[in-house]
């Protein structure tokens, strides 16, 4: 049913449709309006959860944690300040193998203090084993909820994901979104069977103490299961596009790649300011297109490589800084090209709309027109001089 509702409310609306047995949160800007939603949901009985309340985001992780290692399809979501205090358990729910999945409403981190939006927050668990989903609009942000709890429960995975949703630009933003029906969800995503799971009737230890004999081989299998992501997450996406009748998720996805000879990286909803960039200088006879990473972990290295190699000038477009580096998605991407011994590809990357700055397709085109300048891992762009 199409509707034309706050990003906030369809992300509730999706979770619901996903029947989960637990949600736990904690109230954070701009992150509030979802569990707002699902608390009422509840409350008027129309999802049948536990709705748990908690004095803190760390609290809230802990608990889900505990509610999906019993084996209940749980929920939790949270943004800046409160992902960075989650942080410690996101690293124990994705050891621990637990397929949990969570809502990033991105925003920027203190200090200064700032509300608004940039990714910096989901970006530092990049390495915490979290699949990350990236969305650029309000249909995606439904689409990928429903694909995350399939994808984290695939027993070839069997890890938590995360997915992300830029703060007040999606979470505020009101769009037209078609919210599927119960049936086809429930054809599309079975229920919740955890094997490994803590029950009375048989009892196990979940997150034991590993030593030095065990404690490589548990991170090597992690390893094992994002690679197996990289082959379930696209399979994944078909199956939903057989079921719902539209393609969305996957790892990426080009837009005017084919010929292009300049083209944009970039992730979120970003990505829609920069697709109208494109068909304006396309207009103008130039060359340019855009990737949008919807995949960010595991990082879908060697396609993007084989999308990309041909292309031969590539800007990295990010919301998020590794400070004294460059951002992550660059070092990343920069990586990916490093196993091609003849690369000729100069890429350069862009660091913009840091603390909720607008980014404009003036400043889009700006971009472009430095990609033709030296190669360089981190300009900043949109500052104010002096």
């Amino acid at each position: 049913m199409r509707q034309f509702i706050e990003g906030s409310k369809a992300v509730a609306l999706a979770v619901k449709l996903c029947k989960p047995g637990v949600i736990s949160a904690y109230p954070i800007t701009p992150q509030t309006h979802i569990v707002e939603e699902l608390a009422q949901l509840v409350a008027d009985a129309e999802l049948k959860a536990e709705f748990v309340n908690v004095e803190s985001e760390h609290s809230a992780a802990s608990l889900v944690l505990g509610s999906t290692a019993c084996g209940v399809r749980s929920f939790t979501a949270t943004s800046s300040q409160g992902f960075l205090l989650m942080l410690e358990v996101l690293f124990n729910i994705a050891g621990m193998r637990l397929p949990l999945v969570m809502t990033c409403a991105n925003r920027s981190v203190s200090a200064p203090l700032n509300i608004w939006n940039d990714q910096q927050d989901s970006m530092t668990a990049r390495d915490s084993g979290w699949i990350q989903l990236f969305a650029e609009n309000n249909q995606e942000v439904v689409d990928l909820h429903l694909q995350a709890y399939k994808i984290a429960e695939d027993k070839d995975v069997l890890l938590p994901v995360m997915v992300c949703m830029d703060g007040f630009i999606l979470t505020h933003g009101a769009e037209v979104v078609d919210i599927p029906e119960q049936t086809l969800v429930d054809k599309f995503l079975p229920p919740f069977n955890l094997i490994n799971k803590l029950d009375i009737n048989n009892p196990k230890t979940l997150g034991a103490f590993a030593d030095p004999d065990y404690y490589m081989e548990a991170r090597f299998a992690m390893q094992v299961a994002n690679d197996n992501a990289l082959k379930v997450i696209p399979r994944v996406a078909g199956e939903f596009s057989k079921v719902f009748g539209r393609d969305s998720g996957g790892l990426f996805e080009g837009y005017r790649i084919e010929d292009a000879e300049q083209v944009i990286v970039s992730l979120g909803s970003l990505v829609g300011t920069i697709k109208e960039a494109v068909d304006e200088l396309r207009r103008e006879g130039k060359k340019a297109g855009v990737l949008k990473l919807i995949t960010y972990r595991p990082f879908p290295a060697s396609a993007i490589y084989q999308a990309l190699k041909n292309v031969p000038e590539i800007a990295v477009v990010e919301k998020a800084v590794s400070l004294g580096l460059s951002g992550p998605l660059y070092a990343d991407l920069k990586s990916s090209f490093s196993c091609s011994a003849k690369r000729t590809n100069k890429i350069s990357g862009f660091v913009i709309g840091l603390g909720g700055r607008d980014v404009t397709k003036d400043s889009i085109k700006e971009i472009f027109d430095l990609l033709s300048k030296e190669e360089k891992a981190c300009r900043f762009i949109g500052l104010k001089q002096g």
